[in-house]
């Protein structure tokens, strides 16, 4: 159990999103934070697959800072309350500005936001503008590190996608949506020039490996 399950409810959630990813790629690789973030932080990141929320997951528990989620399809699974995961429905203005309400004053004590600033779920490479929401939490906890991270997926030459993810260096005095875009588009691209070129990363989460991995009669 970890600072971001809640309860034993939270420890179950937790463990079906790790199972999930465990089955679901070949492995998770990732380029941490050069240094230990320090909260609250808001860690952005691009939303191009359907599994960003729960490779995030894995990430900020490894890391130790407990985070909040705002969560479009919250209606669907509200058990994702249990490991930090908001309502933000597209068609509610009302549970989105409770929402946000809620988050800036857990921020203010420390929380940590998990932040998909695109706002909706789309198809790479490109980074579609940031919604207001990022220039509104940016301005109210100004102590907050803004972290860009992010995320890419490649399925090739296993049976199983490999996902990948990089965190990138805080922003610094432009704390602007445009300028957060801009600095997650770069770590994008850098993103993908390392894994083509064969750069190492470590290994945040293990996956399943390929058939022919796991049948193979060749010995080491």
């Amino acid at each position: 159990m970890t600072q971001q399950d809640r309860g034993i409810v939270g420890r179950a959630v937790g463990g079906m999103i790790r199972r999930s990813v465990r089955r679901s790629f070949r492995h998770v690789r990732w380029r941490p934070p050069l240094r230990a973030p320090q909260p609250p932080c808001v860690f952005y990141a691009n939303h191009h697959g359907w599994f960003d929320g729960y490779l995030m997951y894995c990430a900020v528990t490894r890391l130790g800072v407990p985070c909040l989620d705002w969560i479009q399809e919250y209606e669907t699974f509200p058990l994702f309350g249990h490991v930090g995961g908001l309502p933000f429905p597209k068609d509610k203005p009302e549970v989105r500005a409770g929402t946000i309400r809620k988050t800036i004053r857990a921020m203010r004590e420390g929380t940590s936001l998990i932040l998909f600033a695109e706002g909706t779920l789309h198809y790479p490479p490109e980074v579609l503008p940031f919604g207001r929401a990022f220039d509104l939490v940016a301005r109210s906890v100004p102590r907050a590190s803004l972290i860009p991270v992010a995320i890419r997926y490649e399925h090739a030459l296993h049976e199983r996608p490999e996902a990948y993810l990089a965190f990138g260096e805080p922003l610094g005095s432009d704390r602007t949506r445009t300028r957060a875009r801009e600095v997650l588009a770069d770590l994008l691209d850098d993103l993908a020039c390392d894994i083509r070129r064969g750069a190492p990363f470590e290994t945040l989460c293990p996956g399943t490996p390929s058939i022919n991995e796991r049948w193979s009669w060749k010995r080491p």
